[in-house]
């Protein structure tokens, strides 16, 4: 049997982190609505384990309409309440309030920049200012970045919630602005070539 040498977040035997490890962190989004989930689960993911967030994924999308933004910015008080009684996700009032408030403003920031995206990608760091190797030790102990702290900053300004530079930087890890995988691990030439072909939005 063939093993796949990946990051060392990833744990041994879980197949869905593995899956998501292998064909999703760290590979170029461009769609809104993908980012946008993907921020508004790293902000739920805050003080917890992203398997935690990971294995209740699907309940996620149900609970706040495939994060489609402009239908999560209509969302009300009887919403808040349906989604406190919601079992299938993070039962956390101050996250669930917050992905609403996020919500309505990246409508705005959509409506002013032309897309989520296009605003979201003008944070990527240069490749010069990245270190190589990526190696196991310098992640542990970078969990942010000018970058991602300039994006925390940024988004707070406009009324983000619940999105500081820690979480803005495992964003960008998960959302390919950086490659993240470390020097050795089978995923990470993958990820390089898909950001390579990949076209920044608004740019």
């Amino acid at each position: 049997m063939t093993t796949t040498t990946r990051c060392f977040w990833v744990p041994p035997g879980n197949d869905a982190y593995a899956a998501y490890h292998d064909t999703e962190w760290g590979f170029p989004v461009a769609d809104d609505r993908r980012l946008f989930e993907k921020m508004s689960l790293e902000g739920f993911q805050s003080g917890l384990s992203w398997w935690t967030i990971l294995r209740k994924r699907e309940g996620f999308r149900s609970a706040f309409a495939g994060f489609d933004f402009a239908a999560v910015a209509r969302f009300g008080a009887a919403d808040v309440e349906r989604l406190l009684a919601d079992a299938g996700i993070v039962r956390h009032r101050g996250k669930i309030e917050a992905t609403i408030t996020n919500a309505r403003r990246a409508c705005e920031i959509a409506e002013r920049e032309g897309s989520l995206a296009a605003y979201l990608w003008r944070f990527e760091p240069q490749p010069s200012d990245r270190p190589l190797p990526v190696t196991d030790a310098w992640l542990r102990a970078n969990a942010t970045g000018p970058e991602a702290s300039a994006l925390a900053k940024d988004l707070k300004k406009r009324g983000w919630r619940f999105f500081g530079p820690t979480t803005a930087h495992a964003f960008m890890q998960a959302a390919g602005l950086v490659n993240d995988h470390t020097e050795g691990c089978a995923i990470r030439e993958r990820a390089s070539t898909a950001r390579a072909a990949f076209v920044v939005p608004g740019r």
